[in-house]
């Protein structure tokens, strides 16, 4: 096994508990490797830190594993942390069967994602150290799980930066992709095959229930409404009214199914456009809204484009503000890890000085339990979402 040694003279994240080492970070490999392979990684002293892949071609040089020094990355090493990520599933989720089973290096499996979707699965290995097991991992989750199909969602940009391909299929199958999924005494349906990300915005289920209280006979605006279960939930909960906007065509098809399925046909329409032309246009016309959600897509996937985040920010939650009476309230997320909580505040702050308007904090809420965060490594926090009452 080829040995990774630390420089000397630096902090080193991975030291306190992170699960990354970066290229910048390395003094000398010692030994043979190929990319994917499990390597060791050793202080400047060559004291043991943990086991992990290696892929050159990546600014992350090593994912880590284990800290363990005699655990050996093998078949039943997968088993093992698949049960875990399991078992720790069967605890803390609740009220419906569809849930994230594995979440890369908060589950200790760096670059695995597994979603659940009913009895089927869909799977994601973003890395070149995580994609050279995939065949061991799906056989393992078919035998822990017994699942009716199994899908793959290696679409996903990030691993052309591991030099791997894009690709899509059926792992286990063929099977329908378009199945039908139960949350909290609400039925969606979930494309597979073409939904962003993995099929369905499961980080969101816990936030979803904030709507409670706040919905009852509501004039509601859902932006950026993707297959419209925000405003089904709104719906659910007592909203006079509710109207979900988005720019992806056929997510709103899917929203109109959904909201009909639940009986809400009625309460729910939904309109193609941008939400930025959208909320500037509802202005000039002088609409009001009692409730207004924003659940954009992450504005930067880069620290280099934070500037322009920043600002796309503000600009939808100004326009939202301007479209509340007072006392309305406001329910906006931030999926991007590069906004932190403290920088999403500011912004907000910023965007209620410019319009003349006072924020009250109902809440602070965090992406779902199924998507646990690794105190050590802050990128596993990614999604904000704040509940606003405008003044």
């Amino acid at each position: 096994m080829a040995v990774v040694k630390l420089t000397r003279g630096r902090h080193h994240r991975v030291l306190n508990g992170h699960p990354w080492v970066y290229r910048t970070e390395v003094e000398d490999i010692h030994g043979h490797f190929n990319p994917g392979d499990v390597v060791e990684v050793v202080d400047h002293r060559g004291r043991f830190v943990g086991r992990g892949y290696i892929n050159p071609s990546s600014q992350i040089l090593v994912r880590l594993f284990t800290r363990e020094q005699g655990e050996k990355v093998d078949r039943e090493f997968f088993r093992r942390r698949l049960m875990a990520a399991l078992e720790y599933r069967r605890r803390v989720v609740r009220h419906t069967n569809a849930c994230r089973l594995v979440f890369a290096e908060a589950d200790f499996l760096p670059a695995l994602i597994v979603d659940r979707f009913g009895d089927y699965l869909s799977v994601q290995t973003l890395a070149l150290g995580i994609d050279v097991h995939k065949d061991t991992i799906v056989e393992l989750l078919d035998e822990l799980l017994n699942p009716a199909g199994i899908y793959e969602r290696n679409d996903v940009p990030v691993r052309e930066l591991e030099g791997l391909p894009l690709v899509t299929g059926f792992l286990k199958g063929p099977f329908n992709p378009l199945v039908e999924i139960e949350e909290n005494g609400l039925r969606f349906l979930v494309d597979l095959a073409g939904g962003q990300k993995t099929g369905y915005f499961l980080d969101q289920r816990e936030n979803r229930l904030a709507l409670e209280g706040l919905a009852g006979g509501a004039r509601v605006l859902d932006c950026f409404c993707h297959t419209g279960t925000f405003s089904v939930y709104a719906a659910r909960f007592g909203a006079r009214e509710v109207l979900g906007i988005d720019v992806a065509g056929d997510a709103l098809e899917m929203a109109r199914k959904n909201a009909a399925r639940n009986g809400f046909g009625q309460v729910c329409t939904f309109r193609e456009g941008n939400a930025f032309d959208e909320l500037r246009a509802m202005d000039r016309a002088g609409e009001r809204f009692d409730l207004i959600i924003l659940d954009p897509p992450a504005f930067t996937k880069s620290r280099e484009a934070l500037e322009g985040a920043i600002r796309g920010y503000k600009e939808i939650n100004l326009r939202a503000m301007k479209l509340l009476p007072a006392g309305g309230f406001l329910v906006t997320c931030s999926c991007s890890y590069h906004m932190t909580e403290e920088l999403f505040l500011e912004v907000l702050l910023d965007a209620a000085r410019d319009v003349g308007r006072q924020l009250r904090l109902v809440e602070m809420r965090r992406q779902a339990k199924d998507h646990p965060m690794l105190l050590a490594s802050p990128e596993t926090y990614y999604l904000k979402c704040f509940v606003l009452q405008v003044w």
